[in-house]
């Protein structure tokens, strides 16, 4: 059966979500950056996590709707935070991955009573210039509506080279269904992680934490969570983990990574 994409409203925004899963424990996802909506690919999302749709009852969110012109990371977890307020979610398993896991940094510090146990995927607490050169160039594509090149770049920074290649004829697909309106919402997303920065707030951080990295991440760096765990690795509730030869999105290659969430999440 088809995944049914929702739409949580909000006095000020409205906010595209899919649940699936019918767990006791509530784990929600937070996406990263993506050329289009993850909301179009909610049935392969669903598949992938099936197993821990056992454990768990999952939610994913999209970033709101009507986006304004200049949105940073903090308006994104501002808007989070009040989808999950309507939905009455709270002290809710998270995973942020990416720019994903950038929101959930800043929900975990001003939301703490939202967030019960969190894992950051491929993530940095800090966007300075050296790491913004590859996003960079991905809104240089998207400005000059360079479709396949931005899906064809942002497959070959994600992904481990042979995975690329494997790949790289959906991807092309893919390119062909962008629209303007997608490369619009992609640029406002990717610049709103410029100058982000949350690392000296990290050690305020409540709930248990789980880092994820990865050794040849080619999009924001291996240092970056290595940055996190030392600001939290103080702490006896801190965990972390560093894959090889994955890749950026090693949240969507490593076999392991979903086995990995459930026993950090129920452990």
């Amino acid at each position: 059966m088809a995944i049914k994409i929702e739409t949580v409203q909000t006095d000020t925004f409205a906010m595209d979500y899919f649940c699936f899963g019918k767990g006791e424990r509530t784990l929600v996802i937070l996406p990263g950056l993506s050329v289009q909506s993850v909301m179009g690919v909610a049935d392969a999302v669903a598949a992938a996590y099936q197993n821990v749709a056992e454990t768990f009852t999952i939610y994913l969110f999209d970033r709101r709707k009507d986006l304004p012109p200049a949105y940073s990371v903090h308006d994104m977890a501002r808007d989070t935070a009040a989808a999950f307020k309507a939905l009455g979610l709270k002290d809710v398993c998270l995973f942020g991955a990416s720019q994903g896991g950038m929101i959930a940094m800043v929900l975990a510090i001003e939301y703490p009573e939202l967030v019960g146990r969190m894992v950051l995927g491929s993530t940095s607490s800090h966007v300075k210039e050296p790491q913004f050169k590859v996003i960079e160039g991905w809104i240089d594509l998207a400005k000059r509506g360079d479709k396949e090149g931005l899906y064809l770049d942002f497959g070959k920074e994600i992904y481990p080279p042979a995975v690329f290649e494997a790949y790289r004829e959906a991807l092309i697909a893919a390119a062909a269904t962008v629209t303007d309106a997608d490369l619009e919402r992609f640029i406002i997303l990717a610049e709103g992680m410029r100058d982000f920065n949350v690392t000296d707030e990290l050690p305020g951080i409540r709930c248990p934490v789980l880092a994820i990295g990865v050794f040849e991440d080619q999009v924001l760096d291996s240092d970056a969570t290595m940055e996190i765990a030392e600001k939290l690795d103080f702490r006896a509730d801190f965990r972390l983990y560093l894959y090889t030869g994955f890749g950026h999105a090693a949240f969507d290659t490593a076999p392991d990574y979903r086995e990995r969430l459930v026993r950090f999440y129920t452990q």
